[in-house]
């Protein structure tokens, strides 16, 4: 049990890691000068468009990803056995990192593409929600409710 445990919150803290080294990567390589820098700043429809998008998926994943997740684990994980509930506990965390990528990622490239501040402000809203998000061991027992074994 405790090695699925550690196995489980490795997981979930690598897949963080990666969320996070992905646009740390992406803003690196366009402050470096990459090529796509500015590359859609003159098309004004494309732009507004852009815009709306980043900000209707901020407004809908940021709070979807965070309430989702404390719905299921009341309403489904806690309601099954230690082995499906970490299962569990894995597929909806990783959903969760998803649905936050979508804004903070989506931002950054439409923010490098447009050179647009709304959507690198969407895109810092959704890396700093995914704050709430942080995984580990510790924090993986008090969500389910799991005494340390000693």
């Amino acid at each position: 049990m405790e090695k699925q445990i550690k196995r489980t919150a490795t997981g979930l803290r690598t897949a963080y890691i990666c969320f996070w080294a992905i646009p740390a990567l992406f803003a690196l390589l366009s402050e470096m000068g990459g090529s796509w820098v500015g590359m859609l700043i003159g098309d004004g429809k494309l732009l507004f468009m852009a815009d709306n998008i980043v900000i209707l998926a901020t407004a809908v994943c940021v709070p979807v990803s965070l309430k989702l997740f404390a719905w299921v684990l009341v309403k489904r994980i806690d309601k099954v056995s230690i082995e499906q509930a970490l299962s569990l506990y894995k597929q909806w965390s990783l959903l969760r990192l998803l649905l936050l990528a979508i804004p903070s990622w989506g931002g950054l490239a439409a923010y490098y593409l447009f050179l647009s501040t709304n959507a690198l402000l969407c895109g810092l809203i959704g890396l700093v929600a995914s704050l709430f998000c942080v995984p580990g061991e510790r924090q993986l027992r008090k969500e389910l409710k799991i005494d340390q074994e000693d």
